[in-house]
């Protein structure tokens, strides 16, 4: 029997089969036969091929992936995402090719075959069953700011705030935040210049950032917040666990990096109080963080629509205006159906109370006022 028809046998089994020991049936074909091997990784990047044609990108596989199984599984893929990409004849932007620098290196452990066909198995069925998203990739004139080297502002940020969210003092924390935003602020109006005095047929682009469980509904709407006084629009697909930002590639960089910071300093900051509430008696906590956290994004999102309704300079507002319409059409074109939905679980008064008093705390001034 050749290897094809092994795996063929395997994967009918395994894949499409959802019987009780259809997984097992699967693995022990693919067990059985160690010249399968080739044949299977070889199917693996079919299936990873197939992702990409489906508008998947290699961080959004790799966080599904992470959410739904376990660490073997993301290793697997990685390697397959890894060694697929020489064969991807598409081209590929800036943000793609980081998505794959990002990938971890280490390939998945073997162990036993049997344990590694049903993990490769697993990882398979996954695959298979992904829905189509909307594709991020389309053909579009590009941002001049893909073209300059600013990669080491935007390093210099990371740097900064990393920093900020590592250490253990407060007063360092704010001035490695305070920099940080500084510099975000002088990048993003470098940006807003630039096209006011050099027009250009840049449209805007997307991206896929991560909203993970737990408290997921309060962290999609603190990333919307951040969103919109970045001049972006986001929108939450709560099943896949993410929200797809639209905008503008250096508007895109801000959003990512203000809203990681916020939600660093925003769990930072929960933690503290929390044992604050466990040292005074307390023993329920999950509404506690929920409240929390829904009232760190509310209040972080008031302050920030007060900075983005600052008045700017008469030549900034056609560009401002030109590029939000831009925005607005790449959205409904990628999104021409979306609903709305309430906050839910906010019943802690205590929670509530805390989350707003460290919203107020927090570092926001991703924008200064424009001269």
């Amino acid at each position: 029997m050749s290897t094809s028809s092994t795996v063929d046998r395997a994967f009918r089994a395994a894949l499409y089969d959802t019987g009780d020991t259809a997984l097992d049936t699967g693995a022990s074909l693919l067990a059985a036969d160690p010249a399968v091997d080739t044949e299977l990784a070889r199917r693996g990047e079919e299936f990873v091929a197939t992702a990409w044609r489906r508008g998947w990108q290699p961080a959004d596989v790799v966080r599904i992936v992470r959410r739904e199984l376990d660490d073997v599984h993301v290793r697997l893929v990685s390697a397959l995402i890894r060694t697929q990409a020489p064969r991807d004849d598409r081209p590929r932007g800036p943000r793609w090719k980081a998505q794959l620098d990002g990938l971890g290196a280490d390939d998945a452990p073997r162990g036993d075959r049997f344990s590694y066909a049903v993990a490769v198995l697993e990882l398979y069925r996954l695959l298979l069953r992904l829905p189509a998203l909307e594709p991020l990739d389309e053909t579009s004139a590009p941002d001049p700011a893909d073209r300059r080297p600013e990669s080491r502002v935007l390093g210099r940020i990371r740097a900064l705030l990393a920093k900020a969210e590592a250490t253990g003092f407060p007063d360092e924390a704010e001035a490695l935040s305070a920099k940080a935003q500084e510099l975000m602020a002088r990048h993003s109006v470098d940006e807003a210049l630039l096209a006011a005095r050099e027009p250009s047929a840049a449209t805007p682009g997307a991206c896929r950032i991560g909203v993970e469980p737990p408290y997921e509904q309060a962290k999609a709407v603190l990333l919307d917040a951040v969103a919109g006084a970045n001049h972006c629009r986001a929108v939450w697909n709560e099943p896949l666990g993410f929200s797809t930002v639209v905008g503008f590639a250096s508007d895109l960089e801000a959003v990512e990096l203000l809203y990681t910071s916020l939600l660093v300093q925003a769990t930072t900051a929960m933690t503290r109080a929390e044992a604050a509430q466990r040292a005074g008696g307390r023993k329920r906590t999950k509404t506690f963080r929920q409240s929390f956290l829904a009232a760190y994004a509310h209040r972080v999102g008031t302050r920030l629509a007060a900075v983005a309704e600052t008045q700017v300079s008469d030549d900034l507002l056609p560009v401002l205006a030109s590029r939000a319409v831009a925005v607005t059409e790449r959205t409904d074109r990628l999104f021409p159906e979306t609903t709305t939905t309430r906050l839910r679980g906010v019943s802690d008064a205590a929670g509530w109370e805390e989350g707003a008093r460290a919203a107020d705390d927090a570092q926001v001034r991703a924008r200064p006022h424009l001269p």
